[in-house]
């Protein structure tokens, strides 16, 4: 009698390919290297930014601390040092005190080369380049008094006659500016001028004369 056998029968394994054994082995190693590098490597480092950024938030909140402690500080700074700027000019003008030596030395400081006339706060910002500068008052700062020489200084009862020469009439109007923004002098006003000519050299030079009011 023939026997049929209807069973499936049974594929026999199939045995790795002699060229997949390495291959296999090649990715265990990777995925190993992979976890002892995430082991070694990367784990402490994200445990230390974790660290730092918590130091830095502790950081942040200290600071905002130390602000909220000085809160108005800057302020109280700042009226301290403007009464200070008032203290000084106050100072400046007391010590000032108009005697015909102090007027005739100030005179002297206006004729010297980078020295400004003795101002007051006020002045000195309207004589300026800021934003609280007047063009009528402002004056040119590398002027070159060399430019100008005098030649009589009068004063009747606080009213004086300043006369010289000058090499040009822009000359004589940066003295006016110098001697108007000056505690010493008020209402300075060139009151004449001409073109001569010198009677030794023949060089021509502008003749003046500025007039105004001692601050007695």
């Amino acid at each position: 009698m023939i026997k049929i056998n209807l069973l499936p029968a049974r594929k026999p394994k199939r045995q790795a390919e002699p060229g997949m054994q390495p291959l296999l082995f090649g990715v265990g190693g990777l995925a190993a290297a992979g976890l002892l590098l995430f082991i070694f490597v990367d784990h402490p480092r994200r445990s230390e930014l974790n660290d730092l950024s918590s130091e830095n938030d502790d950081l942040q909140k200290e600071i905002a601390a130390k602000q909220a402690q000085l809160k108005g500080y800057t302020e109280l700074k700042q009226a301290q040092d403007d009464a200070q700027k008032r203290a000084d000019a106050i100072n400046r003008l007391m010590a000032a005190k108009v005697v015909p030596a102090n007027v005739l030395h100030e005179l002297g400081e206006i004729l010297t080369t980078s020295h400004l006339p003795t101002m007051t706060e006020d002045m000195a910002k309207k004589t300026g380049n800021g934003p609280e500068s007047d063009p009528n008052k402002r004056f040119q700062l590398d002027w070159d008094p060399a430019h100008v020489w005098l030649t009589a200084f009068t004063d009747k009862q606080g009213a004086f006659k300043l006369e010289g020469g000058a090499q040009a009439e822009s000359d004589v109007i940066q003295l006016s500016k110098r001697l108007a923004a000056s505690v010493y002098f008020m209402e300075v006003t060139p009151s004449g001028g001409e073109r001569v000519a010198d009677t030794q050299s023949g060089q021509q030079y502008y003749k003046f004369t500025i007039s105004g009011k001692v601050a007695y």
